[in-house]
């Protein structure tokens, strides 16, 4: 069964977080989207990155998204008790553009995210 509209909004806000968090260079809020057990994949700059959703905190807190970053969150599914959002962002940094998939559950009434894999645009990757 499809979901309320204000499902939808209920997960866009939620998902907010993140991009507040990558925006402004401060994990504070994703760390209220995430659990403490979610997971992370992805390639920064050609490496590989998976485990614990910690290391996303640590690269939001030393690179702020800075002058010309810009993100739009887009709820591409909800049913029910889970979510899929994607995010992009462009100019993390001043010079990364990312596609992050964030996956959502519905716990205690609450959206909270249990994992993000991420896809660094090619053109931004800078080469080790």
């Amino acid at each position: 069964m499809r979901s309320e509209i204000k499902e939808y909004q209920a997960v866009e806000e939620a998902a907010m977080k993140f991009v507040k968090s990558v925006a402004e260079g401060n994990s504070k809020y994703a760390k209220e989207l995430f659990t403490d057990e979610a997971v992370l994949f992805g390639y920064l700059d050609g490496k590989l990155e998976h485990g614990s959703i910690e290391q996303f905190y640590h690269n939001v807190d030393t690179v702020s998204g800075g002058d010309h970053f810009k993100a739009r969150a887009d709820v591409l599914l909800v049913e029910e008790s889970l979510a899929v959002v994607r995010v992009l962002e462009e100019g993390w940094g001043n010079r990364i553009d990312f596609t992050d998939v964030l996956l959502l559950l519905k716990m205690n009434g609450e959206w909270k995210c249990v994992a993000k894999a991420y896809n660094q645009n090619s053109n931004t990757i800078q080469k080790q």
